[in-house]
């Protein structure tokens, strides 16, 4: 599982074994979230958090969602265009 981002002593991941949609799982602090990729323009979906606090998902997204088209591109470079 490559780390493809990292911010504010978390990491953004890419399963290799990940299936469509196309998404990222964000872990460190205790916690992990999985965000759905809709696109390099978004939107961006929490499907499942695991001991984030709200607050802490929303600056999470906020990361993710500046990020979108590097995303995207990564987790298509690692599982070809769905």
């Amino acid at each position: 599982m490559p780390t493809i981002l990292k911010f504010n002593g978390l990491r953004a991941v890419i399963y290799l074994n990940d299936q469509r949609p196309c998404q990222v799982h964000v872990m460190g602090h205790g916690g992990e979230a999985r965000f759905e990729l809709r696109g390099p323009d978004g939107p961006l979906e929490l499907r499942e958090s695991h001991f984030f606090p709200h607050a802490r998902l929303n600056r999470i997204a906020e990361m993710l969602a500046g990020q979108m088209p590097r995303l995207v591109a990564d987790w298509r470079a690692l599982h070809g265009r769905h």
